[in-house]
């Protein structure tokens, strides 16, 4: 069995760094470190938790150059784009710490005379964050700020692509002042990983990954104990232009809510639907967009599209788009149009695909990389049915000058979140969330403060 592992940067496909993986001693300390930490840290005021939280944020905005370089050379995405997940890292967290008396506060049911009652939300005890790669920060941040404030205490895994961002995490918490073991990081492969998950001094695990890993580290959590999980798995985001949309702005939006971060967007847009009366605008608008982007070297300042994070994740994505094809779509960026474009590396250009139908895959099964399929519709509830014809709902986006019909639409579309004229965007007042294969739990917004506290009540007579 390995005791360590390499990260390969798709930046030039060499091995970027290597680091062993955490001894069974070293997690059982960190259990044990975590328990003990516990019990001081959730006696600590609300104020206190706060504080020393946001000295943890004030220094990862401070190192945010650190934190973007490690971003780029880890997943590929462009220098010049990586600084803003520090951007997004630090509202997120300022507006988590911000919110954490209203989503902490005590519920008091109307005056009984002669008793005091009152429902009061206290810690679960250790929290388990098992974070992505593809938005190593953001993804984290929104389990790991709410339960610390909340009294928890936190240990982080996180994707093997992506050890360098658990370290900054580390830092940050260590520069803050936080009491020892109440932040915690592990390096681990999968078996051990679903081993941590099943120790009975973690209370909650938030996971984001694929739906298999979900599906694992539900059974994993369920084998002996009945504690909480949080899981945001996999998407296939539509969007919906209808005839009234304002085309230039759709058509701006939906190509960066498709190709931003190569695809690798928990709630990039995956498929397309267009009234048929702006189909053909729409499609030549976002072609003439897409062509213009300039692909390659993520470490160059000038490019705005880098590879995916390895070259198995674009092999796949390859495939469906050839698999495509051979059942009858059309691809609109022709071969050679972006240079850097390697089969058998992780540099894979953007493609729009038409012509598709929800019998291929590129339509049906997540992609998570550069690749869109556009159909025309001709009808709101056509859109709707297409919409809805997938086993995953994160989140839909609809483009229309009408309010009405985007309400009306939004209550039967099957998703955690409804946009209107934007797409790809958390806003951390409102809960994420998903509905069917995308998985379950909320995070962000007060409610994200419910799933990792429990509910005692208080019942005082006299």
């Amino acid at each position: 069995m390995s005791t360590s592992y390499s990260v390969v940067s798709p930046v030039d496909g060499a091995i970027l760094l290597e680091r062993p993986y955490s001894t069974a001693s070293a997690v059982s300390a960190a259990l044990d470190s975590a328990v003990v930490a516990q019990r001081g840290w959730r006696n600590a005021t609300l104020a206190e938790r706060k504080a020393l939280v946001g000295k943890a944020v004030d220094w990862l905005v401070a190192n945010k150059d650190r934190c973007a370089e490690a971003i780029t050379r880890q997943i590929g995405r462009p220098i010049s784009q990586s600084p803003g997940e520090v951007r997004g890292l630090e509202e997120r967290a300022r507006y988590m710490i911000s919110i954490a008396e209203e989503g902490l506060a005590d519920v008091r049911p109307a005056p009984k005379e002669g008793f005091e009652r009152f429902l009061r939300r206290e810690p679960l005890g250790t929290v388990l964050v098992l974070a992505p790669w593809n938005y190593p920060f953001l993804t984290a941040i929104n389990t790991i700020v709410p339960a610390l404030v909340a009294g928890n205490t936190v240990i982080l895994k996180h994707s093997s692509q992506t050890p360098l961002v658990a370290e900054l995490f580390q830092q940050a918490f260590d520069a803050a002042g936080l009491p020892a073991g109440v932040f915690q990081t592990l390096h681990l492969g999968h078996a051990d990983t679903l081993k941590l998950v099943a120790a009975p001094q973690i209370d909650f695990v938030a996971f984001t990954g694929s739906v298999a890993g979900g599906r694992a580290v539900q059974q994993a959590a369920a084998s002996e104990r009945f504690i909480g999980v949080g899981l945001e798995l996999g998407g296939k985001d539509p969007a919906y232009v209808r005839a009234d949309a304002d085309l230039a702005s759709a058509v701006e939006n939906l190509v960066d809510g498709a190709f931003f971060n190569s695809g690798q967007s928990c709630c990039g847009i995956e498929r397309i639907y267009v009234h048929s009366s702006l189909y053909n605008a729409f499609v030549d608008g976002f072609v003439d967009l897409t062509r213009g982007y300039r692909f390659g070297n993520p470490l160059d300042a000038n490019t705005n599209l880098g590879p995916m994070v390895r070259a198995s994740a674009a092999a796949f994505v390859r495939k469906q788009i050839a698999d495509a094809v051979s059942a009858g779509a059309k691809a609109l960026i022709p071969p050679g149009h972006f240079a850097a474009d390697q089969e058998g590396t992780a540099y894979l250009a953007p493609q729009v695909l038409v012509n598709v139908n929800h019998g291929m895959s590129v339509m049906r099964d997540e992609s998570f990389g550069p690749v869109i399929g556009i159909m025309p519709v001709e009808s709101d509830e056509q859109a709707l049915a297409l919409m809805n014809d997938s086993p995953y709902g994160l989140t839909a986006s609809l483009w229309t000058a009408d309010r009405a019909a985007a309400l009306r639409l939004g209550n039967d579309i099957a998703t955690g979140t409804v946009f209107m004229n934007r797409c790809d965007y958390l806003d951390p007042a409102l809960a994420w969330t998903g509905v069917k294969d995308t998985g379950r739990g909320v995070s962000l917004s007060v409610l994200g403060y419910h799933q990792l506290t429990r509910v005692k009540s208080f019942h005082l007579k006299g």
